[in-house]
């Protein structure tokens, strides 16, 4: 198989998996897909209502299955393929978790006709926090470096 076909693959049982939850009306219409090697180490779809939480997107389940079964937080070496371009949330899970690819197959703009429109959210990270429509307010105290502080003083601290 291509490197082209294989990312085809992928993608199509991302869309695949997307499909088939809606149809059985447990989430939103997308599926993710996290390889590594050419093996699937997770699959993720939408279950924000079944779940009850708004962070339960595709991308964030796939990322949270792959981490539980790789054992680490960093997704080094793996690709996801998402039936859809990550919403600015999921975008900033797939940079913390270090993925090396994302391969994505309908634009926000397709996914906005369906009802999923996150360009306020893109609208919003372009303002500073004290002109966003959510109010943003930072209360300067002077115990706010304490968890830094602490944090570097551990010789064996975890790299982020």
């Amino acid at each position: 198989m291509s490197q082209e076909a294989s990312h085809e693959h992928f993608l199509r049982l991302a869309i695949e998996e997307a499909t088939r939850q809606a149809m059985l009306g447990q989430g939103g219409p997308f599926g993710a897909v996290v390889v590594k090697d050419r093996t699937v180490i997770a699959i993720g779809w939408n279950a924000v209502p079944t779940q009850n939480d708004p962070t339960a997107h595709a991308e964030i389940q796939a990322i949270r299955a792959a981490c539980r079964t790789l054992r680490t937080f960093r997704l080094d070496g793996c690709i996801v393929y998402a039936s859809a371009e990550p919403c600015p949330m999921c975008l900033g899970a797939l940079y913390w978790a270090r993925v090396d690819q994302v391969y994505f197959a309908a634009t926000r703009k397709e996914a906005a006709a369906a009802g999923f429109d996150d360009a306020l959210i893109y609208d919003e990270l372009q303002r500073p926090p004290e002109e966003r429509t959510l109010p943003w307010r930072r209360l300067a105290m002077h115990e706010s470096n304490q968890p830094f502080a602490a944090w570097l003083s551990l010789p064996s601290r975890v790299r982020y």
